[in-house]
C-alpha cells in the first residue's frame, strides 16, 4: 500500500475544503473505500493503489478549484466532481469574486466597472468619490483576487489616522487598540470575502497587512496590492511617501472623497495635490465616482445629495449673520 501527498494551496480555505465537521472528507472516504484518507491542515494524506490515488488526487485538484473560484463547496459539488461531472460555475456579470458563504462580490455600477478595467492595465489607480460608492470596497475585493489567483504575495491596507474630536494618546488601549477604530471599514470588508480562520491567519502571518500611513515610512512593498484609503487626509509628503514605496509588482490603489478632508484649514490635502501632480503621468488610471454609484441605504445618496444642495447655495449677507447672532444673545439672556 502506497502513501500519496495532496497539498493544498495556502490560499485554500480548509474550513471550504473539508466542510463543517470534515463532510466533505468523509464523502470523500465513502467514495473511496479502498482508499485510506486523513487530512490535517493543508495535507491530505492518501494510501492505497497508485492508479486510484492518482484518480483521487486529479479529482482534488478540480475540488479545490471550485472552492477557491467559489469560496464554498458542498457534498453534492464534490459528488459531481468525482463522478465527472462538474457543477456549472454560476456566471454573473461583472463578478470580481465569491465571498464568505459563496456570496457574489460584483461590480455593480458603470464606475465600479471602470476600476475593475482600470485595474487590469494600471498599476495604480485613484478611485475617487462619495461615501458609499463602494471604492474601498471594490478595490479590496480586487485585491483579494489577486491573492486568491497568485498574482500577488500579500495584501497592504492603510489609513491616515487622523485625529478627530479626541486625541490618540488620550484614547484607551494599547497603540492596536487606539489606531483600529480608524481601520475598522478595512476588517469589514475583508469580513465579506475571507472566512474568519482564514483571515486570521492571513493576519497572522502577515499575508494581509493592515496599518495606520505612518508606519509605511521606510518600506518597500513588492509583489502586493496596496491600498491607501480616506487619503484625502493626508499631506503631501505623506501620499509622496507612501507612493514611492511601490516596489515591484505592486499595484497601488488610493481611495477618497473631496468633500470629507479633516485635516485642518491651512492644510492642502495631499491627495489634490498628488491628482494635479501626477495627472499627465502614463499608467496612472483615475476614476471618479457620484452619488449615482452609491449602493448602501437608498437614504445615503438622499443625504449626500441634500448636502451638495446645501453647499451650492449662496452664503448669507454678513448683516443678516449678525442679526442672527444678536437674536441668539437675547434669547440666551
Amino acid at each position: 500500500m502506497t502513501e500519496h501527498i495532496f497539498e493544498l494551496s495556502e490560499h485554500t480555505d480548509t474550513t471550504v475544503f473539508y466542510g463543517v465537521n470534515n463532510a466533505n472528507i468523509q464523502v470523500l472516504k465513502n467514495l473511496h473505500p479502498n482508499l485510506r484518507l486523513m487530512a490535517r491542515g493543508h495535507v491530505v494524506k492518501i494510501s492505497g493503489s497508485d492508479d486510484e490515488a492518482d484518480r483521487l488526487i486529479d479529482n482534488l485538484k478540480r475540488i479545490e478549484r471550485f472552492s477557491l473560484d467559489n469560496n464554498s463547496l458542498s457534498e453534492e459539488n464534490v459528488i459531481e466532481i468525482i463522478k465527472g461531472n462538474a457543477p456549472a460555475e454560476i456566471k454573473f456579470e461583472h463578478l470580481i469574486l465569491h465571498g464568505v458563504n459563496g456570496k457574489s462580490i460584483m461590480a455593480r455600477t458603470a464606475n465600479q466597472q471602470k476600476l475593475v478595467k482600470d485595474f487590469e492595465t494600471n498599476d495604480l489607480l485613484f478611485a475617487i468619490g462619495p461615501a458609499g460608492s463602494g471604492k474601498t470596497y471594490t478595490a479590496i475585493a480586487l485585491a483579494v483576487k489577486s491573492l486568491k489567483s497568485r498574482e500577488v504575495k500579500k495584501i497592504i491596507l492603510s489609513r491616515p489616522a487622523v485625529e478627530a474630536g479626541e486625541k490618540l494618546g488620550f484614547l484607551p488601549g494599547d497603540m492596536k487598540e487606539k489606531i483600529d477604530p480608524y481601520l475598522q471599514p478595512l476588517y469589514d470588508a475583508l469580513q465579506d470575502m475571507i472566512t474568519p480562520l482564514k483571515l486570521k491567519e492571513y493576519m497572522e502571518n502577515g499575508t494581509i497587512q493592515i496599518a495606520p500611513l505612518a508606519f509605511m515610512r521606510g518600506r518597500t512593498l513588492s509583489d502586493a496590492v496596496v491600498i491607501l484609503d480616506e487619503a484625502q487626509n493626508t499631506t503631501t509628503m505623506q501620499i509622496k511617501m507612501f507612493l514611492t514605496r511601490m516596489g515591484l509588482n505592486a499595484k497601488m490603489i488610493v481611495t477618497g472623497d473631496m468633500t470629507q478632508i479633516d485635516l485642518p484649514y491651512a492644510q492642502k490635502s495631499g491627495l489634490i495635490d498628488a491628482l494635479d501632480v501626477l495627472k499627465n503621468v502614463k499608467g496612472i488610471a483615475k476614476v471618479e465616482f457620484d452619488v449615482k454609484d452609491i449602493v448602501r441605504h437608498k437614504l445615503v445618496q438622499r443625504i449626500v445629495d441634500a448636502y451638495e444642495k446645501r453647499a451650492k447655495e449662496p452664503l448669507a449677507p454678513k448683516g443678516e449673520k449678525e442679526e442672527e447672532k444678536k437674536e441668539v444673545l437675547i434669547l440666551k439672556k
